[in-house]
């Protein structure tokens, strides 16, 4: 395995960033120094949150933040506003992307297919779609919804921030918000596709397969 893997309990938001801040901002001043950097994918699931991305609207969070039974923070990654809870797989590599040979774009369709992979073994066809990141269940047809949301912040190719997969989340908290900013399209998750609650820790073990897999 070519990074360092760290689970955690259910973890509040701001807790997390401040662990994710802490090894970007290490491996940031590394490569600055022409330092060998090192990779580490934090696994975990967060208490209730809603998070906005640096270029995402808060008109999208559609009730006031008191009546949604969780948090709420501005970040710094990519995208608009999204949720994350108990049942949800949230991954955050803070990795080198250099280490690995790949541009932005070949990152971002890696971390995608992880999850498209993962599912597959549960009979579902994950896609991609042009104008939205993420991996999407029925992208071309009459009901296009998000299993997984990604959203990164980048600099010197470290990344930080990563993808949040629906595994047995309570959807009713999205309800509150325009998910990703998108009127027309719908979440999901593994359990609501599959019409029963799930091993969490079970899928977790696929997702990790999947990454061992691909960020040799």
């Amino acid at each position: 395995m070519s990074f360092t893997l760290i689970t955690l309990e259910p973890t509040g938001y701001l807790d997390a960033l401040m662990l994710q801040e802490n090894f970007f901002n290490a491996q940031l001043e590394k490569k600055a120094k022409g330092k060998k950097t090192n990779n580490t994918l934090i696994l975990l699931q967060h208490t209730p949150v809603y998070t906005l991305g640096k270029s995402g609207d808060a008109k999208n969070l559609k009730v006031p933040i008191s009546e949604t039974g969780a948090e709420f923070f501005k970040t710094k990654r990519g995208g608009d506003i999204t949720f994350h809870g108990p049942g949800q797989l949230v991954a955050y590599p803070i990795f080198d992307i250099d280490s690995f040979k790949m541009n932005t774009r070949q990152y971002v369709e890696t971390l995608e297919q992880c999850i498209i992979d993962c599912i597959a073994e549960y009979g579902l066809i994950g896609t991609r779609i042009s104008e939205a990141s993420g991996v999407w269940l029925d992208a071309d047809g009459e009901n296009p919804r998000k299993i997984c949301a990604v959203g990164l912040k980048i600099s010197r190719h470290i990344s930080m921030h990563g993808f949040a997969f629906n595994i047995n989340t309570d959807l009713s908290f999205f309800d509150n918000i325009v998910p990703c900013g998108l009127e027309d399209k719908a979440v999901t998750s593994l359990s609501k596709e599959l019409g029963k609650e799930m091993d969490f820790y079970a899928v977790q073990e696929k997702i990790l397969s999947t990454f061992t897999k691909y960020f040799q």
